[in-house]
């Protein structure tokens, strides 16, 4: 036994949004046997398993598609007005878990679309979240994932800027800044959801606590992969896991202190079976 000492982050584990999308899954599961959903209800595989083992039937467009009078989870991204065209005319039962903050800054978009405003958005080319947003301005608006591909467009004088909900912060204000420094007129609508921008610098206090940190996420999380490196710049002794069986004795000595952190699609269930594994060690 190594006498680790290992502690989980209190704050990290499922946004608000995530949590509400998959507590209806579960609930639905529950009385109907099996539950269709529209793309991942999470970016992680072990939970996406779990509940793929209770019933949850994960599709994509296409077999959304040719379903009919089915019910059908629309996830906490969101989704373009398209998916709900595709539910009225398959008589589609639609479970809407679309996040809150994720609902309001769809609506802002289209308010700002319908009054012919030049839209950009910050995030990340081809995410759920962002292509649901794009439908809001039929596809017209421009997504960008840093300045310096904003700046190879040819920018009208007057722009009015969005964010993916799950940016950060910093960034957006150092891009809406930089632009007007350049001269142009910036309309910076900031929706960006504090429970998730905020973690990263909760995260850097966390890390510096501790010998190492384990951070746990699903490998298709590009929330956890930034985090991850947010913890890894502040601990240069951050270890990376999707699921216990990748955890390696051979990173920790005789009494290390450990902290167990995790993305905001990390469900508690599993940072607490990775603490239980390096208990045992």
């Amino acid at each position: 036994m190594r006498q680790l000492q290992v502690q989980i982050d209190s704050s990290s584990g499922f946004c608000f949004g995530v949590i509400y999308a998959i507590q209806m899954a579960e609930d639905l599961l529950e009385e109907q046997g099996y539950l269709y959903c529209l793309g991942d209800i999470v970016h992680n595989d072990v939970e996406v398993e779990r509940l793929q083992k209770k019933g949850l039937r994960i599709i994509n467009y296409d077999t959304l598609n040719t379903l009919r009078d089915e019910c059908v989870l629309i996830r906490a991204h969101g989704e373009p007005p398209s998916t709900y065209q595709t539910a009225l005319q398959n008589n589609l039962t639609l479970v809407d878990a679309s996040c809150p903050v994720v609902l309001k800054l769809q609506n802002r978009i289209k308010t700002s679309f319908d009054k012919k405003d030049q839209i950009f958005i910050y995030g990340k080319h081809g995410h759920a979240e962002v292509l649901g947003l794009l439908g809001q301005t039929n596809n017209e608006a421009v997504v960008f994932e840093n300045l310096e591909e904003l700046l190879r467009h040819e920018l009208p004088q007057n722009i009015t800027l969005y964010s993916q909900t799950t940016k950060s912060t910093d960034n957006f204000y150092r891009i809406k800044n930089e632009l007007e420094t350049r001269g142009y007129s910036v309309a910076a609508n900031d929706t960006i959801c504090r429970q998730v921008s905020n973690r990263d610098k909760e995260l850097r206090r966390f890390s510096q606590q501790f010998d190492k940190i384990v951070f746990v996420s699903g490998t298709k999380s590009s929330n956890g992969r930034v985090l991850y490196q947010v913890c890894k710049d502040t601990n240069p002794n951050t270890y990376f896991v999707s699921k216990v069986e990748e955890l390696n004795p051979e990173w920790f000595d005789e009494g290390d202190t450990i902290g167990i952190c995790g993305a905001t699609s990390t469900p508690m269930w599993l940072m607490e079976e990775v603490r239980n594994a390096m208990l045992a060690f």
